[in-house]
């Protein structure tokens, strides 16, 4: 079951005289290690899902249909191959930021700034200063061109812990001393690479996601 077909999740609740047949195939799709793919009407519409059991709990997922998932329209373009040494500093830095996906070590930051907001518009109505408490959005796009290797080497020492990468064989500047002005050798900044951020979903109601 391709992933890009899931869509929504909802907890299931046996009636008070069905029981007995729910927890039956709440264990046979436990024992047996399958998820059943079932057709049901939600809204006046039938809509296809599946059944997968969740913490002693039966989950419907819903899938989009078939015709409902959209097809790649461009093809990759050749010029974007990598080489090998691209390909191996990328594994380092996945292997080095690889573990256990946590859920609770993600939060939806705009609703809690959304949450934020409304609480100081309470208290202090239109008087507040949002740029003051928030901030300003400095995660802009800088159309800088990234040296794809450095940045690699540079995310990869970071998730060891060793700080910003070197540069070897590089010498530093001096400063040349005049009559009559001084100059100062400037320090050629680290290109930093853009981060990534997961996002977590909200569950609302009796949705599971």
């Amino acid at each position: 079951m391709d992933p890009i077909q899931l869509e929504r999740s909802y907890y299931l609740a046996p009636e008070a005289t069905a029981t007995k047949p729910y927890a039956l195939l709440r264990r046979a799709l436990v024992d047996t290690d399958l998820v059943a793919i079932v057709r049901f009407t939600l809204r006046k519409r039938t809509r296809l899902g599946a059944l997968r059991v969740r913490d002693d709990v039966l989950t419907l997922q819903r899938l989009l249909w078939d015709d409902e998932v959209r097809q790649p329209d461009f093809e990759t373009n050749p010029k974007d191959d990598v080489n090998d040494s691209e390909v191996k500093m990328a594994s380092q830095l996945v292997q080095s930021l690889s573990g256990d996906f946590t859920p609770q070590d993600f939060t939806d930051e705009y609703a809690e700034q959304l949450d934020q907001l409304v609480e100081a518009k309470l208290e202090q109505g239109d008087a507040v200063n949002t740029e003051a408490t928030f901030g300003e959005d400095v995660d802009r796009d800088s159309g800088e061109v990234i040296d794809l290797m450095e940045a690699l080497r540079q995310s990869v020492d970071r998730a060891r812990g060793g700080g910003p990468a070197k540069k070897t064989g590089a010498k530093k500047p001096t400063a040349k001393k005049t009559s009559a002005k001084k100059t100062t050798a400037k320090k050629a900044g680290a290109k930093k690479s853009a981060g990534t951020k997961k996002s977590a979903s909200r569950s609302t109601g009796r949705r599971a996601s």
